[in-house]
């Protein structure tokens, strides 16, 4: 059914623009310590927190891009039309994540060695099947959605219960979609499956309809969810944490709480991230002041940024190295994001955080001037970046 006209947004919701700029600032971090060559994580509080702030970027990334396509769905007034622009979008991102990215990660062309599935590979895949559910109501896709977070390990036996001569040819395609043991693709890295992500999408595709509702409803409904989120994750996770015997040396119950499952992404990892993620949206609601304005400019133009910021780190990177080596290096970041860097060659993190400003304030001029671009266009290739 058609929404009425007056049913439609007519502006974009800043909310939505300044978290998911926000996001974006904080993936830059996660991508300097790639090519910096700290651990993903760690025993110090400094590495471990570093890691761990970038874990909301993902979790928000498909959830916001559910929503967008459900308020974009409401301003086309179209299930078709809005299916169409989903599995073009989706499509495009796939490509985009085997040419572009992939080439701006590890600056060369040696795609039999290593090919990455990463976030854009898995948001556009969800995006074409998001596609197949926009006929239904928001209520029912978010429901569907929240299944699929919740029940997501039913989705390893699927490959197990066929016939083994089966398996052989269905195995390392299902390794796309949820690891089940089976053999992946060789020079294939599969670094995000597409569940439980679809489901996080789906999700943000029915939490769109809340954002319909008048404002103060909005704000209060959105902290009921966010806040409801983040205090099942505590309560859960807290009691995992506290009854799991643990070694004399084990890291600090707070990291434990915090360490949780990202790949793939477990319904605690979500609970964590999406929670505190949706209770933000109010305060973003009623952001003003210079630096509201620069988040939002980078959330308007999520992809023109992420096109734009890995290379930008590549470069900065290779920099940073050859005025601390006398050289480049670049076989340490030949297979990016899987980098490794001798123990005695990675960078502290002050160096880490210095590029990573240093990058961010440059990406911002071209950001700003592609959101001016965007915003004086009507419609036409450039609502697909």
């Amino acid at each position: 059914m058609k929404p009425a006209a007056s049913d439609k947004p007519s502006s974009r919701i800043q909310s939505i623009d300044i978290v998911r700029g926000a996001v974006m600032v904080l993936m830059a971090i996660d991508h300097v310590r790639v090519y910096s060559g700290l651990p993903a994580g760690g025993s110090t509080p400094g590495i471990f927190f570093t890691r761990w702030i970038t874990h909301f970027c993902a979790p928000a990334f498909a959830f916001l891009a559910g929503t967008g396509a459900f308020l974009y769905g409401r301003k086309l007034a179209d299930a078709r039309v809005l299916a169409r622009y989903l599995v073009t979008r989706g499509f495009l991102l796939v490509l985009l994540e085997l040419t572009v990215i992939r080439l701006a990660w590890t600056f060369n062309f040696d795609y039999g060695h290593f090919v990455l599935a990463g976030v854009i590979w898995m948001l556009g895949w969800c995006l074409v099947l998001l596609a197949g559910l926009v006929r239904l109501s928001a209520k029912a896709v978010g429901a569907i959605g929240l299944a699929i977070i919740f029940l997501q390990q039913i989705f390893r036996f699927p490959p197990l219960i066929l016939p083994l001569p089966l398996q052989s040819y269905v195995g390392p395609l299902w390794e796309f979609v949820y690891p089940a043991g089976m053999k992946a693709w060789s020079g294939i890295s599969i670094l995000y499956v597409l569940v439980p992500w679809i489901g996080v999408m789906a999700a943000g595709y029915g939490f769109g309809a809340v954002l319909m509702r008048e404002p103060g409803e909005r704000r209060r409904l959105c902290l009921r969810i966010g806040l409801s989120a983040t205090a099942l994750f505590l309560v859960v996770g807290g009691l995992i944490v506290y009854s799991t015997p643990m070694p004399a040396n084990a890291p600090p119950a707070l990291f434990r709480l915090l360490n949780q499952q990202k790949y793939p992404a477990s319904p605690l990892f979500l609970l964590m991230t999406l929670g505190p993620t949706i209770a933000l949206l109010p305060l973003a609601e009623r952001a003003r002041g210079w630096f509201a304005g620069v988040l939002n400019t980078f959330g308007r133009v999520p992809m023109f940024y992420y096109l734009l910021h890995i290379p930008a780190i590549h470069i900065a990177a290779l920099l940073v190295t050859l005025l601390r080596e006398g050289r480049i290096h670049p076989e340490w970041y030949a297979s990016a994001p899987y980098t490794f860097l001798p123990p005695g060659h990675r960078w502290g993190l002050p160096v880490l955080y210095l590029v990573w400003f240093i990058v961010v304030a440059i990406l911002y001029f071209p950001c700003r001037w592609f959101a001016g671009v965007k915003a004086r266009s009507r419609g036409g290739w450039l609502r697909y970046i």
